[in-house]
């Protein structure tokens, strides 16, 4: 690892884990839930981290960070905490991380909620990310697909240079980019130097650096204040930065890789860990109870205390739908 710059590890933990309801709630998203061999995804997110980054800090919200803390000050880890009031996206989000930093500092930004593995492969690519970086690029990391998937972005690439970013595809699409061998999978994930960041950000959103910058000095030991916090335009790091700035580049990672964004993703990873499934591969998440499904394929039942979701895992990615649904018939199962 090139150790001549401070090397900082930048935990994202907003989200709500929408499309895993009824697991995952507002009171305790997705990234807090120890279903993961009896960890959190937020909790593997920091041991991953742990031996390459030289310091850590979580951007979090009132919401969460309390769950952030437990589990830091559990595993003795020391960290920089910022409490966002109100969520302003990604951008916003990362500038706060780097207006903490030292300008020549390398952030390695990751959400929160990926599952990764080959730990091996994960350690060659943030190397090669951080030498990179190191040569003021802004650099992302492209997972080389394994099938043509729906619930991604994409990037184009011509070895380390970037050809384009690409929105959630439908299946054709995506299966057309996995024959052309060129796209990778937008991990969300991202390593530059603090002050590259900050500059490319001024330069393509102005008024996202200036108020972000403004929310930042008026910081009170982390915590952002509410009011200044809603000028700040809410926007992500790859409409902000990543699909204007030439100083991108990509490290296409052959680690295995999941967001588990859905109930499609965590079937897969659980059936990988020997969770048990029926002949017809209909599952169960949440209940020891004895269940039997008749005239069903691939069909997950999750249990919990208040709901039940019964779910085809091909329509995983609907239950965003029904999420938004009960925000407005029924709030109260959310949270």
């Amino acid at each position: 690892m090139n150790k001549k710059h401070t090397i900082i590890h930048v935990i994202l933990t907003g989200g709500v884990g929408s499309r895993l309801w009824p697991l995952s709630r507002k009171s305790r998203p997705k990234q807090y839930l120890e279903i993961f061999e009896g960890k959190s995804l937020f909790e593997l997110t920091v041991d991953r981290n742990r031996e390459i980054a030289d310091q850590v800090i979580v951007v979090g919200n009132v919401d969460n960070c309390h769950l952030s803390r437990h589990i830091l000050e559990k595993n003795n880890i020391p960290y920089q905490d910022i409490v966002e009031s109100t969520p302003r996206n990604t951008a916003a989000a990362i500038a706060f991380a780097a207006f903490a930093a030292d300008p020549e500092a390398i952030l390695i930004v990751t959400p929160m909620d990926h599952i990764i593995e080959k730990k091996e492969l994960y350690n060659q690519a943030v190397a090669d990310a951080i030498a990179k970086a190191a040569n003021d690029h802004i650099v992302t990391f492209g997972i080389v697909p394994t099938k043509p998937e729906t619930g991604y972005g994409y990037i184009e690439s011509k070895g380390e240079n970037v050809v384009s970013f690409r929105e959630k595809p439908n299946l054709e699409t995506a299966k057309s980019f996995i024959a052309k061998k060129n796209f990778l999978w937008n991990s969300g994930m991202f390593c530059f130097k603090a002050g590259i960041f900050l500059e490319e950000l001024k330069h393509f959103k102005p008024k996202v650096y200036k108020k972000s910058k403004i929310v930042w000095e008026n910081n009170t030991d982390g915590k952002l204040d509410l009011e200044l916090s809603l000028d700040i335009p809410s926007i992500s790091i790859d409409y902000a930065v990543m699909e204007r700035s030439k100083k991108i580049k990509v490290v296409p990672s052959q680690f295995l890789w999941s967001d588990l964004g859905s109930f499609e993703s965590v079937y897969d990873y659980l059936v990988s860990k020997g969770h048990a499934v029926d002949e017809n591969g209909n599952m169960t998440i949440g209940t020891q109870n004895y269940t039997a499904f008749i005239g069903m394929k691939n069909t997950i039942l999750i249990a919990t205390d208040n709901a039940n979701l019964v779910l085809q895992k091909e329509y995983s990615q609907d239950v965003k739908d029904l999420y938004n649904e009960l925000e407005i018939k029924k709030p109260e199962l959310l949270e």
